[in-house]
C-alpha cells in the first residue's frame, strides 16, 4: 500500500496523516476548527462594517515562539468536523452579514477547504474567500487554490533566516515566504474594490519585532521592490508579549521610536498602499475568544 504522504507545507514531512499518522504541524486526518464567527479587528477593506467571517483553524505548520493564538496553533484545541460541516459554515456565517469568509492557518488542512468551497459555489455561494496565512506556503498547494481564492492576506514576518528559525523554527522562512508571495500576485495581480471593501488581491502584513526594526525594513524593502503598490502593505505594531517565551528581547512591546522608523523607512521608499496602526494597538483585544463558537450546529453547540 502506498504511503499518503503529506507535502502541503514546506516542511513536507510525509506523515501518513489518512492514516492516522500526526503532521509536524500537529494536523491529522480530521479537520479542526476552533471558531467561526465574524471578525471586526482586520484591515479596514477586509473587516469592513459588519466584519469578517473568520473560520479559525486549529495547528500550524510554524512554530512562533510569540503566537497569539498558541492554543489552537501549538494546543490544538477545537473540534473535528466534516467538509460538508464547514461549507454550512460558510452559509451561516453569510447569514450574519459578514463581507467575506476568512479562512485562518488553513495550510494543514487545503484539500478539504478546497473541497468545501467547490461545494459552497456550486450551491450558489459567492462572498469573496480570504486565505490568512503566515506565509510558509508551498507553491504547489497555492496553485491547487487558483480560481478558489479572491484574497490572500499573507504574513512575510521576516528577512533574515536566522531571525526565522529563532524565532518559528524555519530557516528557510524568508525564500518560501518570498515565492509564495510570487504567485500570490501571480493569482491575484491588483487590487479590485467594491467601495471601500476588497474583492480580490493581496495584503501583505508585517509584525514589527522589538528590537529587530532592521529586519522589518529589510522585509518592507524586499516586498516592495518586487510588487510595488500592487500589494497593500500592513505594517503592523501590536506585538504584544505573551508570557515566558524563552526571549528575552520578546519580553515588551514594541518602542514607538521603533515603529516610527519602520513606518519612515517605508515612507522613504515610496509605499503609498499601506496600513499602519497607532500607538493603542498593543491589547489583547485583537485575540478572539476561542471557544468554539459557531463550530457546531446551533443545537449542538449548546451541548458542547
Amino acid at each position: 500500500m502506498t504511503k499518503a504522504a503529506c507535502r502541503l507545507c514546506p516542511r513536507a514531512c510525509g506523515a501518513d496523516r489518512a492514516a492516522g499518522e500526526v503532521g509536524f504541524c500537529g494536523a491529522g486526518a480530521s479537520l479542526r476548527v476552533a471558531r467561526a464567527a465574524p471578525h471586526l479587528w482586520e484591515e479596514p477593506p477586509i473587516s469592513g462594517e459588519r466584519g469578517s467571517g473568520t473560520v479559525f483553524f486549529s495547528h500550524c505548520p510554524l512554530k512562533c515562539v510569540y503566537c497569539q493564538n498558541r492554543n489552537i496553533s501549538g494546543g490544538g484545541f477545537g473540534i473535528d468536523i466534516s467538509t460538508e460541516r464547514l461549507c454550512d459554515i460558510f452559509f451561516e456565517l453569510r447569514e450574519k452579514g459578514v463581507h467575506n469568509i476568512n479562512l485562518v492557518s488553513p495550510t494543514q488542512y487545503t484539500p478539504q477547504i478546497a473541497a468545501a468551497i467547490r461545494m459552497a459555489k456550486e450551491k450558489g455561494f459567492s462572498l469573496p474567500f480570504v486565505w490568512n496565512t503566515g506565509g510558509y506556503e508551498s507553491v504547489e498547494t497555492l496553485r491547487a487554490l487558483e480560481g478558489l481564492v479572491d484574497i490572500y492576506l499573507t504574513d512575510f514576518k521576516y528577512a533574515d533566516g536566522a531571525l526565522a528559525a529563532r524565532y518559528s523554527g524555519a530557516a528557510d522562512y524568508p525564500a518560501v515566504a518570498s515565492a509564495a508571495l510570487r504567485e500570490m500576485v501571480r493569482q491575484q495581480p491588483k487590487c479590485v474594490y467594491d467601495g471601500d471593501l476588497l474583492l480580490r488581491g493581496v495584503i501583505v502584513r508585517h509584525l514589527v519585532l522589538p528590537t529587530h526594526a532592521s529586519d522589518s525594513k529589510a522585509v518592507i524593502k524586499q516586498v516592495y521592490e518586487a510588487c510595488g503598490d500592487n500589494v497593500i502593505l500592513s505594517l503592523m505594531s501590536q506585538y504584544t508579549p505573551c508570557g515566558d517565551c524563552g526571549f528575552p528581547e520578546l519580553s515588551r512591546p514594541v518602542g514607538a521610536a521603533e515603529y516610527e522608523s519602520v513606518v519612515d523607512f517605508a515612507l522613504s521608499l515610496g509605499v503609498t498602499n499601506a496600513f499602519i496602526q497607532d500607538g493603542e494597538s498593543v491589547s489583547e483585544s485583537f485575540i478572539p475568544e476561542f471557544d468554539t463558537t459557531g463550530v457546531l450546529p446551533e443545537a449542538k453547540q449548546a451541548l458542547y
